[in-house]
C-alpha cells in the first residue's frame, strides 16, 4: 500500500509553530497538561512535584494513553510547552553537519533536535508508539516529544492499512513539536538467537523504503536511527553494512539528491559508521 492510499487519513501540511513560552508559562501549562492526563486516568496531578518529575509524569501518562480525541484547549498547551522544549534543546540543522561522499553526514546525539525534512522511528508493528511508561526506546522519544497527535496518526494510518505494519515498509506523519517537518515510520525485524539472510533483507528495505518516500515527497534531508539495534537486537555492526550499502546502491541507482544523514545515539555505533564511511 503506497503513500496514496492511507493519505485521506491523514494530514501532511506544514504544522504551525506556537509562540514560546516564559518559564512562567511552561510551568502553568505543564501543570494543566499534567491534571488533564492525570484526570483521564482517574489520579489527581502531583502539584509539589519539581517541574522535571511532572514532565516524567506527563511522559509517563502519554506512553500509556490510547489515541483519544484531545480537547482543543489541551491541544495548544501541549504544543506550546513541546515546541518551545524543542527550541530550548537546540535545534541541529544540515548546514551545521560535514556531508562527505553520496552527501552522507554522521552525527551523534538526540534525533529529536534535528531540523531536518524528516527523521526515520524504529517503531513496532502495531505503530502507535511504544508503550511502556518511561521506556528509553527512540520510539517513546520520538513520540514523547512530538507530541499525542503522532499515535493518533499512526492509529488512522493503521486503520487505513487494515492490518498491523509489516517489517520494510515506511509511512510519513507529520513531526509535529519535534523541528523535523516529518517522521518516518518503519518496522525493522526482530532477530532471535541467529541473524538470518531474512532478517538483513527486511532491514535493507526498511531503508530503501524511507528514500523512495523522500524521493516521493521530493525532500531534501532524511536523518536515520540506527534501525532495529535496539530492542529488536539486530547486530549494531551488521546493521551499519547493510544501512550504509543500501542507502549508497539507492543514491547510485536512482540518482536523487537526497543528504542522508545516519544518527548515532552511543559512541560504540558512532564508531562503527566512522569506520564503515571512513573507507568510501
Amino acid at each position: 500500500m503506497g503513500l496514496d492510499e492511507y493519505r485521506h487519513a491523514i494530514d501532511l501540511t506544514p504544522y504551525p509553530r506556537p509562540a514560546l513560552l516564559s518559564e512562567e508559562e511552561k510551568s502553568e501549562a505543564c501543570d494543566k497538561l499534567l491534571r488533564f492526563l492525570l484526570r483521564e486516568k482517574g489520579m489527581i496531578a502531583a502539584f509539589s512535584a519539581t517541574y522535571q518529575k511532572k514532565r516524567e509524569l506527563i511522559r509517563e501518562a502519554m506512553s500509556e494513553r490510547p489515541p483519544l480525541p484531545i480537547p482543543p484547549d489541551i491541544l495548544a498547551l501541549q504544543d506550546s510547552l513541546f515546541w518551545t522544549e524543542s527550541v530550548e534543546r537546540d535545534i541541529v540543522t544540515p548546514d551545521s553537519l560535514t556531508f562527505g561522499a553520496y552527501d552522507i553526514a554522521l552525527w551523534e546525539g538526540d534525533i529529536t533536535r534535528l531540523g531536518v525534512d524528516a527523521i526515520v522511528n524504529s517503531g513496532n508493528s502495531s505503530l502507535v508508539g511504544c508503550l511502556i511508561p518511561g521506556h528509553n526506546c527512540i520510539d517513546n522519544l520520538i513520540h514523547s516529544a512530538a507530541g499525542m497527535q503522532l499515535r493518533a496518526d499512526c492509529r488512522r494510518i493503521i486503520s487505513a492499512l487494515g492490518h498491523e505494519e509489516e517489517c520494510g515498509n515506511a509511512r510519513v506523519t507529520r513531526a509535529y513539536n519535534l523541528p523535523a517537518t516529518f517522521v518516518f515510520h518503519t518496522v525493522g525485524p526482530r532477530v532471535g538467537r541467529e541473524l538470518k539472510d531474512e532478517h538483513r533483507a527486511e532491514l535493507r528495505s526498511c531503508y530503501i523504503s524511507c528514500l523512495d518516500l523522500a524521493e516521493e515527497l521530493r525532500l531534501k534531508t532524511i536523518a536515520f536511527c540506527c534501525i532495529g539495534t535496539g530492542v529488536f537486537n539486530f547486530p549494531s555492526d551488521a546493521a551499519a553494512e547493510i544501512a550504509t550499502g543500501a542507502v549508497i546502491n539507492w543514491k547510485l541507482r536512482r540518482g536523487y539528491p537526497v543528504k542522508v544523514i545516519f544518527n548515532t545515539f552511543n559512541p560504540a555505533d558512532t564508531a562503527i559508521y566512522r569506520t564503515i564511511l571512513g573507507m568510501m
